[in-house]
């Protein structure tokens, strides 16, 4: 199998895991890691912001993993020196992957709890922080978009700034940079806002090793993905539909990834052609959710003769039975947050501040970070292990 084409194996096998450091996570130090570490530990694709720096930190984790492959299989991990698909997610109107949250800190009282601190995932909100000069508020690159701190304020002072992909910028300038996927994320009733962001995509989709559109359930929803996929078609990549359940919130608890998992049956019941992914509340309890309801490919491969009566046109593969792989986001990057913080820490007490530490150039916890990510990926992984 060539290092082109594992990950899409890994999508037909029924096996595929996706990192997602978030639409709009644009901490550097932070993707550069995350990436680095998720890659080694076998991940299929690596899903960051549209921002060419993001895009070139993430490209420059691959790099170093890819020289680390036989270090890490001394040590007993599977890497083969394989390079994981690099996806950009775009969106054609209001998202929350899309947005920032942002307060102004002299409004907030002294007194204040700051439950807002205690709440973000990310660690972006902080007060008086000394490695950027007594800086107080929300740290932009840090932030995801969770939302998470808005209802905890006591005081309602916090507030979101969205973005949106602008079509005729975005594209030539994500493309040139060598991305091998794009996500598109859209929900019911914009139509029309797909096309023109599709429209501006079209002239490299023929470079795009994938395409996955990531659509919220609601009303109608099968209905306008049939009319997406008539838009798209024909599509010489392959395609997944991403169906997020619970946005950003893989981290909360157990429970969050029954709606992903609901909303993954729903679509694999429409017999779309193309892959079906969970996201949106994925955690260490998806994939056995997934087993126990038999939603997995190798649950399905008794009995599973029958190829059915759709036939899509070439390429896309027809539908299939079972969920073709997990992304995992919020989760995935919570889990290693304890060695980034160490990495973070030992920076800021270096004599050197500007040393811009990195993840590699600590072996202790390079091999901590990854056999973290390992617990994770290899949950899904463990389907084709014989």
């Amino acid at each position: 199998m060539t290092d082109l084409f594992a990950p899409l194996q890994s999508l037909k096998q029924g096996d595929w895991f996706k990192l997602i450091c978030g639409a709009s996570f644009q901490h550097l130090p932070a993707v550069r890691s995350l990436t680095l570490a998720y890659t080694l530990a076998g991940a299929d694709c690596i899903d960051v912001a549209a921002d060419p720096a993001v895009i070139a930190a993430a490209q420059a984790g691959v790099l170093v993993a890819k020289s680390l492959a036989t270090d890490a299989q001394k040590r007993g991990f599977s890497y083969k020196g394989n390079s994981p698909f690099l996806m950009v997610s775009l969106n054609d109107g209001e998202d929350p992957h899309f947005r920032k949250a942002e307060f102004n800190p002299t409004e907030c009282p002294t007194e204040c709890p700051r439950p807002c601190e205690r709440i973000c995932p990310a660690q972006a909100i902080v007060f008086n922080n000394v490695v950027k000069e007594n800086f107080s508020g929300v740290i932009s690159q840090k932030c995801y978009g969770c939302g998470r701190c808005i209802p905890v304020c006591p005081y309602g002072i916090i507030d979101t700034s969205s973005y949106m992909s602008t079509p005729g910028a975005i594209a030539p300038l994500v493309m040139s940079t060598g991305v091998d996927a794009v996500e598109i994320h859209t929900k019911v009733g914009r139509l029309t806002e797909f096309e023109q962001l599709w429209q501006a995509i079209l002239p490299w989709a023929d470079q795009l090793k994938l395409l996955a559109i990531s659509c919220p359930d609601g009303e109608g929803m099968i209905d306008y993905l049939r009319a997406l996929y008539d838009l798209i078609t024909p599509l010489k990549s392959a395609l997944i539909w991403q169906t997020d359940g619970r946005p950003m919130s893989g981290d909360i608890g157990d429970g969050t990834t029954l709606a992903a998992v609901k909303l993954g049956q729903k679509v694999l019941a429409a017999k779309l052609p193309g892959y079906v992914q969970l996201a949106g509340g994925t955690n260490s309890y998806t994939v056995a959710k997934l087993k126990a309801m038999g939603l997995l490919k190798e649950a399905r491969e008794q009995g599973a003769g029958s190829k059915g009566e759709f036939s899509p046109l070439p390429p896309a593969p027809c539908p299939s039975a079972s969920i073709s792989g997990v992304a995992y986001g919020s989760y995935a990057r919570v889990l290693l947050s304890p060695i980034l913080e160490q990495l973070e820490n030992k920076e800021v007490n270096n004599t050197n501040v500007q040393a811009n530490l990195r993840l590699e150039e600590n072996d202790v916890l390079l091999w901590q970070a990854v056999k973290l990510a390992h617990s994770l990926v290899s949950q899904i992984k463990s389907q084709q292990e014989h």
